[in-house]
């Protein structure tokens, strides 16, 4: 059984895949989270970005991990950047379950080319501490294996104990 959990939201699958591709190369258990809330279409990323704005959170539905959240030694969290927050998705997340992590990571997936590094301190605020690795990824963009190769090699090093380098 894995000791690392990779969680998402997605809204246009981009957050999904490259969250696929990381629970891969980790060997994590993966979960995608969701509100319920119909996102899709012109509607949708409407909605996503005045919830993101406002803060709004709708309840999250079930989901499953194979142990108890604060049993993972590290649980990766997987967002799309809206409005320069994270999904409502995660947001909900975090303030109903945020306290039982001991261990975060973040995977923003973002649509501009700012690298949108203030989500991590928004999200740093319902962690009993600050995440450990991060990184910022633009789908289709020329640095995008790079960046998720450098968060690989981050984590990995966290994992093994060792100390982080910038």
């Amino acid at each position: 059984m894995s000791d690392i959990l990779c969680m998402y939201s997605t809204r246009t699958g981009n957050t999904k895949a490259a969250m696929e591709e990381l629970a891969m190369a980790l060997d994590a258990e993966l979960v995608e989270l969701n509100d319920g809330v119909d996102r899709s279409g012109a509607k949708g990323f409407l909605r996503s970005g005045m919830d993101a704005m406002r803060r709004t959170v709708a309840p999250l539905q079930p989901f499953e991990t194979k142990k108890p959240l604060a049993n993972y030694k590290l649980v990766i969290l997987g967002t799309p950047v809206w409005a320069g927050r994270c999904s409502s998705v995660i947001r909900g997340f975090l303030k109903e379950k945020g306290y039982l992590l001991t261990n975060v990571s973040y995977v923003l997936l973002r649509g501009g080319n700012g690298k949108c590094e203030e989500v991590y301190q928004q999200m740093d605020k319902y962690l009993s501490q600050p995440h450990r690795t991060a990184v910022s990824l633009r789908a289709g963009s020329v640095g995008y294996h790079f960046w998720q190769e450098e968060f690989l090699r981050r984590t990995r090093a966290f994992l093994e104990g060792e100390e982080i380098q910038d």
